[in-house]
């Protein structure tokens, strides 16, 4: 990582790549390939050490066969706890060994808290150089929920930005319910519009070479129209959009989120790419790698090819 502003390591990555898309690692032990599942329990047996194994087995299957079609991966903390600190310790070897591969990644976790607490979660998430008691690790971005208010974001921004790691701030949400909250009106707009200031304010504290902040933005692929309102209000900040896939989104969905410079937006995709080969049928090691590779450069293509047909495209 170095003191390379995040930033600019995300557009410098995209751009080698030639791909917007984030690949969520969000693991659900039925859904894993019959072979890893028969291997776990034959090694441990079900139980959570089998389990983790069973995650950490597929992960690394899915980095390998994604590493050369993408530039980051996303795996959500809640697929790993549920398998205690078994699961907790398949999450942080599945980020060293996507790290080690050259991706980036972006820690989904959604946290939120106040003060020292908030302080604490962005030391376990970013590390902690001055903790001799601390094994050295590091994410290289984090969501992170700002429903608590200035108090509860200040300690996760101070310590992105001086440790050149990302965030990813929820605007505004994919899931069909967020209006409940989200786009409640206040005399200073909707609760999701003063959001997004805050993370304007916050991201013109931190702004790379790339002309992108390293305080970002979670903005859904659902919600396209809303999309435009807010690249406007957050010019700076890179948007991660989830929604494209099995929640419906698709690449003509999306390009509101993208600058006119083609850069801007993170199209992220879990289970529409990580199941892929339940499609197929696919039942060996082979197979499964194939559908899941193919799927991303699908998913690449049909991103590129809206952006292009908008004038968006960077290559």
């Amino acid at each position: 990582m170095g003191n390379v502003h995040f930033a600019d390591r995300i557009c410098s990555e995209i751009k080698k790549k030639k791909s917007h898309a984030v690949i969520g690692l969000d693991p659900i032990i039925e859904r894993v390939p019959k072979f890893i599942l028969e291997e776990a329990e034959q090694k441990l047996g079900k139980c959570d050490e089998g389990a983790a194994f069973a995650l950490l087995t597929f992960n690394q299957l899915i980095i390998d066969a994604i590493e050369s079609e993408v530039a980051i991966v996303k795996p959500q903390l809640a697929y790993y706890e549920i398998y205690g600190a078994a699961g907790i310790d398949t999450y942080w070897k599945t980020v060293d060994y996507a790290q080690k591969k050259g991706l980036l990644v972006i820690a989904d976790a959604k946290r939120g808290d106040i003060d020292s607490t908030a302080n604490a979660y962005a030391r376990s998430f970013f590390g902690d150089e001055f903790n001799e008691w601390q094994t050295p690790k590091k994410v290289d971005s984090l969501t992170i929920n700002p429903y608590l208010g200035t108090d509860s974001l200040e300690p996760f921004v101070q310590q992105a930005i001086s440790k050149n790691t990302g965030l990813f701030i929820l605007v505004k949400t994919s899931n069909p319910s967020s209006g409940d909250l989200q786009d409640v009106l206040t005399h200073k707009g909707s609760i999701a519009e003063r959001v997004a200031k805050l993370v304007h304010n916050y991201a013109l504290r931190d702004i790379g070479t790339s002309g992108y902040s390293s305080v970002g933005a979670v903005v859904g692929a659902t919600y396209p129209a809303e999309q435009q309102i807010f690249r406007e209000a957050m010019p700076h900040s890179l948007f991660l959009v989830p929604g494209y896939g099995t929640q419906g989104g698709k690449g003509k969905d999306i390009t509101n989120a993208f600058n006119s410079d083609g850069f801007g937006a993170l199209i992220s995709a879990s289970r529409s790419i990580i199941f892929a080969f339940e499609q197929e049928e696919a039942s060996t090691f082979e197979q499964v790698q194939l559908s899941i590779r193919q799927a991303v450069k699908v998913m690449n293509n049909d991103i590129n090819m809206a952006l292009r047909s908008i004038g968006k495209l960077d290559w």
